[in-house]
C-alpha cells in the first residue's frame, strides 16, 4: 500500500550520517519510520525525538504524504559552553506515495514521546464486499 518515491534515499541518508551533514530545508535529511497494517488501517511511525510538535508539518496533497520537522538547538544561556554536540540538527523529511485504496481524507496524527504515529484508514471503496449474481430466474420473478 505504501511506496518509496526516491530510491536514492537511503544513499542520501547513509551520505548524511558518514560526514555528520544536518538537513536543510532544501536538503532534508531522512526521517526514519517503521509502516504496518493494523486491520481497517495503516500505521506509519516517524521517529522525531527531540522535536516540538509545533515544529512539525503534515500535508497530503491527492495520495503524496509529506511530512517535515526540524530540530532546533535548545536555548543556552550566554556562560554555557558546548563541549559535545551528536544529535542531529535541522530539517528532516520523509515523503510517501498513498495507494488509491487508502482514506486520505481520514489521516489522524499523535505524537507522543518522540515518535508521530499517522494513521490511514482503508478506504470504503477498497474494503472486500459480496457481489450478488443475478440470473434467468431473478428476471422471470420480476416480471421480465
Amino acid at each position: 500500500m505504501l511506496m518509496r518515491t526516491d530510491p536514492f534515499r537511503e544513499l542520501d541518508r547513509l551520505a548524511q550520517q558518514l560526514t555528520g551533514g544536518a538537513g536543510t530545508w532544501t536538503r532534508p535529511s531522512t526521517v526514519p519510520m517503521d509502516a504496518y497494517r493494523e486491520g481497517e488501517e495503516y500505521v506509519i511511525a516517524l521517529d522525531l525525538p527531540g522535536v516540538a510538535k509545533d515544529a512539525i508539518d503534515i500535508d497530503v496533497e491527492r495520495n503524496m504524504l509529506t511530512v517535515k520537522a526540524e530540530r532546533r538547538p535548545a536555548a543556552k544561556a550566554d556562560d554555557v559552553q558546548l563541549e559535545l554536540s551528536e544529535r542531529p540538527l535541522g530539517v528532516f523529511s520523509r515523503q510517501l506515495v498513498l495507494a488509491d485504496t487508502l482514506d486520505t481524507e481520514r489521516i489522524t496524527a499523535d505524537y507522543e514521546a518522540g515518535v508521530l504515529t499517522l494513521r490511514i484508514p482503508i478506504a470504503e471503496r477498497a474494503k472486500p464486499r459480496k457481489i450478488a449474481i443475478s440470473g434467468e430466474s431473478d428476471r422471470k420473478q420480476l416480471g421480465g
